[in-house]
C-alpha cells in the first residue's frame, strides 16, 4: 500500500517540477522577446531609422502626413 502512495507522490513531484519547467521556459522568451523588441528599427517617414538613434518625441511637423497637392 505505502508503495502506491510513493509513486503517487513521485508522480506529483514530477508534474510540479514540468510546470516550473514551463514556466522559466516561458518567462525566458518573454525576456528574449522584449530585448529584442529593443534593437529593432523603426521606419519613420520611409526611412529606416534604428531604434537607438530614435527621438523619444517626434516633432509635430514630422507626425503630419503631407496633404496631397493637386497639380496646377
Amino acid at each position: 500500500m505505502s508503495r502506491i502512495t510513493f509513486q503517487k507522490r513521485q508522480k506529483e513531484m514530477k508534474r510540479l517540477e514540468k510546470q516550473r519547467m514551463k514556466a522559466e521556459r516561458r518567462a525566458q522568451k518573454k525576456l528574449a522577446k522584449n530585448s529584442e523588441n529593443e534593437g529593432q528599427t523603426e521606419t519613420i517617414l520611409g526611412e529606416t531609422v534604428p531604434a537607438e538613434t530614435m527621438p523619444d518625441t517626434m516633432p509635430a511637423d514630422t507626425m503630419s502626413v503631407p496633404a496631397k497637392s493637386d497639380p496646377e
